[in-house]
């Protein structure tokens, strides 16, 4: 629509000096709304800001202090236990670990472990320790000196913390053993992970000891914030131009502006510290302004209206621009409205899915006990065929190989059901440093006989140097096992089903499997439970939502997309072990 043609004379009239100077005021007007409102809105949720991160340290002491407490007593009931003490003084520790391992399964603990008067481990929850020498650790000396229950942080080779109480077993006043009571404090670690918070935990000294920043554990914070350098003059001026805002940070984490939070842990000292960025206290105030300046803005509108009634030839102008300001008005009101309604649909869809989401638990959980299974289970059925033809063929021990293979198969299954079992109750965790190449060759060995029946050509390339992560065995070879299923199940249409394996070592470990099927259509519910492509009895949906979960378990990251030429490409990254990298470079 083309405005109308005015008059020469009109157009050459300036505005009057009325409307210049009702112009000016709202803008004076709102320039000073502006600042103030900017600064008290920024005081105020920043102060919001703080008491929030202030409560939610308050909750994370009383979970520290809560499981510190519950694990505090267990070593006085276990240094009293009739079987431990008749198994230290006889020698018979041939049931004394099954006891620590149902011990540790009631009470919730990470690790069980006693030790005789010469600090050598007789029984304990992870049998591999079982003959490992102990006597100059802090808890065993420290226990067999003390009449009472003994803290005690020990610094892993790994640079992380282990928190462990410990008790003397004694038999007619003479010290026979110790008990140990691994303490998970470590598990915090992750849950405080999942928010946007910086969190950490220090001693009586200042070091920290529990952190959500794996790098800044053993450090002080001054020298944790250090670390990293902090971001230019230019750089902070330009930030402090787009929040403007005189509010000084407490610190940077990353080049970002954050606030810091302090809470004391009541025990030995311990204080725990939060870093909470100003980006929601941003967002809040920017909203407040924007509106403020829509205001100002409909205000001036309704001025220019108004004091131009006078200018005939301009009239009709500021009339068609005011229906136009109507119309969208109108469209806005509309479209208000509409998402209103949306947002209480989306109200009500949340509440279903969280039903549906209870009453689905269960089936889940039975669905991946079932899912998880099925490889061994088909594994073992080839064997079974391949013993059943040698021992046709007189081949006895060629045979017998193939048994021990069942025989390994059936340990893996029950490690599998005792895993989710284990993991449904959210308790610990297996985590060791191991090899992820030797791994992968585990994972391959399990899928030796799909790969033969199907004809895929693998191609491998790995470091010739160890790359070490800190994993569960089981778990990561069962994340590679769903990987490498669905890669041959993709290329079973190919002409030339082909696999590539790239296990890469840098600042994390990537292991990327690449193969030449269809790809993948719906990238975004691709880890969803329940969400597969394929026919009906062929799969369930749940390997790559599993997967995932394990991952991030690990404090990885699975990732997929399509590749250019064709084909699909996972990604598993996981965090190396500082000794790896160096050797890589």
């Amino acid at each position: 629509m083309s405005a109308p043609e005015l008059q020469p004379d009109l157009i050459e009239d300036s505005p009057p000096w009325r409307l210049r100077l009702v112009v000016v005021l709202i803008l004076l007007v709102a320039g000073v709304t502006l600042y103030i409102t900017n600064f008290w809105l920024t005081d105020r949720f920043t102060e919001t800001t703080r008491n929030r991160a202030e409560l939610r340290l308050a909750l994370y002491s009383g979970n520290v202090i809560s499981e510190l407490q519950r694990n505090s007593v267990v070593p006085l009931l276990l240094a009293q236990d009739p079987s431990l003490i008749g198994a230290l003084n006889s020698g018979d520790f041939s049931q004394s670990s099954q006891r620590l391992i149902s011990f540790r399964d009631e009470i919730g603990a990470a690790s069980l472990i006693m030790l005789d008067a010469s600090g050598r481990v007789v029984a304990a929850t992870d049998r591999s320790l079982i003959g490992s020498q102990y006597r100059a650790t802090p808890y065993f000396i420290d226990a067999l000196r003390a009449n009472d229950t003994v803290f005690s942080v020990v610094e892993l080779e790994t640079g992380a913390k282990e928190f462990t109480y410990s008790r003397r077993i004694t038999s007619d006043r003479e010290a026979i053993g110790v008990i140990v009571v691994e303490v998970d404090l470590r598990k915090f670690e992750s849950s405080w992970a999942g928010i946007a918070d910086a969190v950490l935990v220090t001693d009586s000294e200042g070091t920290i000891i529990l952190s959500t920043e794996p790098r800044w554990r053993g450090h002080t914070i001054e020298n944790a914030l250090a670390a990293k350098s902090a971001p230019s003059a230019i750089a902070r001026a330009l930030q402090a131009t787009t929040d403007w805002s005189l509010t000084m940070p407490d610190a940077y984490i990353l080049g970002e502006a954050v606030m810091r939070s302090d809470g004391r842990i009541p025990f030995q000292g311990w204080r725990i510290v939060s870093f909470t960025t100003y980006s929601s206290v941003r967002e809040r105030v920017n909203g407040v302004l924007a509106l403020e300046i829509m205001g100002f803005a409909l205000l001036l509108a309704l001025a220019f209206y108004f004091m131009s009634r006078k200018a005939q030839s301009r009239s009709r102008l500021f009339q068609r621009e005011s229906a136009e300001l109507r119309i969208l008005n109108q469209r806005l009101q509309r479209e208000i409205a509409s998402r209103v309604e949306a947002e209480k649909n989306l109200l009500v869809a949340e509440q279903t899915l969280a039903q549906s989401s209870k009453l689905a638990a269960l089936g889940e959980m039975s669905a991946a006990v079932s899912h998880e299974l099925n490889q061994p289970l088909a594994a073992m059925k080839t064997y079974l065929a391949g013993a059943r033809l040698l021992l046709q063929r007189k081949r006895p021990d060629e045979a017998l190989s193939s048994f021990q293979r069942i025989d390994d198969l059936i340990d893996r299954m029950g490690a599998i059901t005792r895993q989710l079992k284990s993991y449904a109750r959210k308790g610990g965790e297996a985590f060791e440093p191991l090899d992820v190449r030797e791994a992968v060759s585990s994972a391959l060995a399990m899928m030796e006989p799909q790969l033969k029946s199907r004809r895929v050509a693998i191609s491998r390339t790995m470091p010739a140097i160890p790359v070490m992560v800190v994993a569960d065995r089981l778990r990561l070879e069962q994340v590679f096992i769903n990987l490498f299923r669905n890669a041959i199940d993709a290329t079973k249409h190919a002409a030339d089903p082909q696999i590539q394996l790239i296990l890469s070592a840098g600042d994390s470990a990537t292991l990327s499997v690449r193969d030449n099927g269809h790809g993948i259509a719906d990238l975004d519910s691709l880890f969803e439970p329940f969400y597969t492509t394929k026919q009906a009895g062929d799969g369930v949906g749940l390997g790559l939502a599993i997967s995932s979960g394990i991952v991030n378990d690990f404090g990885g990251r699975l990732t997929a997309r399509n590749a250019p030429e064709g084909g699909a490409v996972f990604e598993v990254r996981l965090p190396i072990l500082a000794d790896s990298v160096q050797a890589a470079e």
